[in-house]
């Protein structure tokens, strides 16, 4: 198969188009263009297309690794979906999370006290921030360590409510504002507590 085109000036992920004389395309990373010493004219055997299929196949994958991790904390398996979302091969994707791990790049206990940092910061209960490990295929053996030191969030909880209910409310009021904490992961019990120290005359609607 003849090359019959080579662009060489890469795109903005710094791949290098190439065309082929049966009209298919490839776009390839310039590590890939120099390991086959591609240029425009140059003839492929069947077995080296093969080989530079799997080898510009394998590379994409790194590549797209590289730039989520860049972008956002991935746990190992969530990484893998992505890659695979965007179209990578299965294969060369768990192969990309592999060479991500090997290089020390990937480090889910990090990631979970990550996670559960973020959570902590917008005023989440430990609830969800066990959601979002889980939407983060954070392993369960990393959960306990993360939430270890979980701060008691009381505080953050008044806040709400004063914020919510303001200085005239009614039991609907109190009801939304006590299914919108729970939402934010806070427990019953917790809820309850902070409640009762500004409107301890709502004990009767706040019974399970």
């Amino acid at each position: 198969m003849r090359i019959d085109l080579l662009k060489t000036t890469p795109d903005r992920v710094g791949r290098y188009f190439v065309k082929f004389e049966d009209g298919s395309t490839m776009r390839l990373y310039r590590q890939t263009v120099e390991d086959f010493c591609l240029y425009t004219g140059r003839e492929l055997s069947d077995e080296e297309l093969t080989a530079l299929r799997e080898a510009a196949g394998k590379m994409s994958a790194k590549m797209r690794a590289v730039r989520i991790v860049s972008a956002a904390s991935v746990s190992k398996r969530d990484l893998e979906q992505r890659l695979v979302q965007k179209g990578e091969d299965p294969v060369q994707a768990k192969e990309a999370v592999q060479w991500m791990s090997d290089l020390d790049l990937l480090d889910d206990a990090k990631v979970a006290e990550q996670v559960v940092h973020r959570c902590v910061s917008k005023g989440y209960g430990p609830a969800r921030a066990k959601q979002a490990l889980y939407e983060k295929k954070v392993p369960r053996q990393y959960w306990e360590d993360a939430l270890a030191d979980y701060p008691d969030m009381e505080d953050q909880i008044e806040d709400f409510l004063r914020a919510k209910l303001g200085r005239e409310y009614d039991q609907r009021d109190v009801k939304k504002a006590v299914d919108a904490l729970m939402r934010r992961g806070h427990s019953y019990t917790s809820i309850r507590r902070v409640l009762n120290r500004f409107q301890p005359d709502h004990e009767e609607f706040l019974e399970e």
